[in-house]
């Protein structure tokens, strides 16, 4: 008898953790069903999300040296990384200004008074994070102690120092080529881990939507209606429309063949809402799915899990508007030019867990004088668009990877 396909299960998991957290929402938060279901979900749910961030940290560290050492052999390095910054780059771009442009024509908020949330934003204090804070901040999380780097799991200080070494490694030639051969052999081991750990993917996922589902604010998400459905709608016309149109005309990879290879990372990133934690995942996508090579696989991606954020950076430019709309301050073009700026600026700084982009949110709002109070408004919600930001973020980092490949016409 033949057993399901891994992609078959994940969905199958996915359609009934959120069946059955909608049915536990019913049951209601005091029966003891819903109890030992949710209990026994977010058991399921932190297993599962702790063995990925188990594996992240070595696999990002092992896939960047490897990837600039055997990129710098074919003397690849310099167009890749050119061509990795300037997809970021232009996909966060399109992404901000499509979420300004959307939230200038439907005005979310603006039927909605700063009073009504009152209690919440006085129950809540603000991380104050002015720019130049933040780029000091950003500038001394790349160069720190990489053992510290690796035992906190700061990815991108984990980047910095992998692309260091695997650079040192190629000019180094013959002397350290054993060394190379063995962080080689290394990400192969993490990668057979990764590859027992995804066995676990139906279940987890079906866990990790279940408590999704079940504890969601459905009073506060009627109240905000017109906020959610501008972002989920201007995030879905990102993912669906806009990077799959640039991935077709470059690559010519239809949008059906791309997601039929990506639908692991994409419900993965869905239910975890971590960029970071979905990496494992993500990269054995990109190479066993969609064909790309190990090495230009194992430097954008990485990368783009720590700087590419078209999902966090479009949403921050339309929560900044709606805060705006809510206190009844009218932002003109200069202002949201600002916004243009430290969104994408505070999109690459946030790290790839859940509900990042709220620290960095409070240094947009800050940049154009708005109440960073107005963040508590956003933290009951946020959870849920955590969840489609993240997913198109992952979109993002597997789509730059085909693309990226393609502009170099990358042959090993």
């Amino acid at each position: 008898m033949n057993t399901l396909s891994l992609n078959t299960q994940i969905l199958l998991g996915a359609g009934a953790g959120i069946l059955l957290g909608f049915w536990f929402s019913m049951l209601g938060q005091d029966s003891s069903i819903t109890h030992i279901g949710l209990y026994s979900a977010k058991l399921v749910g932190t297993l599962f999300v702790d063995l990925l961030r188990m594996v992240m940290i070595p696999l990002v560290f092992t896939s960047i040296v490897v990837g600039v050492a055997n990129l710098r052999m074919h003397r690849q390095i310099n167009r890749v990384w050119q061509a990795t910054l300037v997809f970021f780059i232009s996909t966060m771009a399109l992404a901000v200004l499509l979420g300004l442009t959307a939230a200038n024509l439907f005005k979310p908020g603006s039927g909605l008074h700063i009073a009504m949330f009152q209690d919440a934003m006085q129950s809540f204090e603000a991380t104050q994070l002015s720019l130049a804070d933040f780029f000091a901040h950003f500038l001394h999380s790349l160069f720190q102690n990489p053992v510290t780097a690796l035992a906190q799991g700061n990815v991108l200080a984990v980047v910095i120092f992998a692309l260091l070494l695997g650079i040192a490694l190629v000019i180094g030639g013959e002397r350290y080529r054993n060394i190379l051969l063995l962080m080689q052999e290394f990400l192969e081991l993490i990668l057979m881990l990764v590859g027992w750990i995804m066995r676990l993917a139906p279940l987890g996922i079906m866990a990790l939507l279940l408590q999704l589902v079940a504890t969601q604010d459905t009073g506060l998400l009627s109240t905000l209606i017109k906020f959610v459905s501008v972002v989920l709608g201007t995030t879905l016309v990102h993912g669906v429309i806009v990077l799959p149109l640039i991935l077709y005309l470059t690559t010519g990879l239809t949008p059906l063949k791309f997601w039929l290879g990506a639908r692991e990372a994409l419900i993965t990133a869905f239910a975890t809402s971590s960029s970071a934690a979905t990496m494992p995942v993500t990269l054995r996508c990109a190479e066993q799915h969609l064909h790309v090579k190990r090495e230009i696989a194992g430097f954008v991606i990485p990368i783009g899990t720590t700087m590419n954020m078209d999902g966090t950076a479009l949403y921050e430019a339309i929560a900044a508007l709606f805060i705006a709309n809510l206190v009844g301050v009218d932002l003109d073009l200069s202002l949201q030019m600002i916004i243009f700026v430290t969104a994408m600026l505070a999109a690459v700084g946030a790290p790839g867990i859940p509900s990042a982009g709220m620290v960095t949110m409070v240094m947009v709002l800050q940049s154009v004088g708005l109440p960073a109070e107005a963040v508590a408004i956003l933290l009951p919600i946020d959870r849920i668009l955590d969840t489609f930001r993240t997913t198109v973020n992952v979109e993002g980092d597997l789509i730059g990877s085909l693309v990226v490949q393609k502009w170099v016409n990358y042959q090993r």
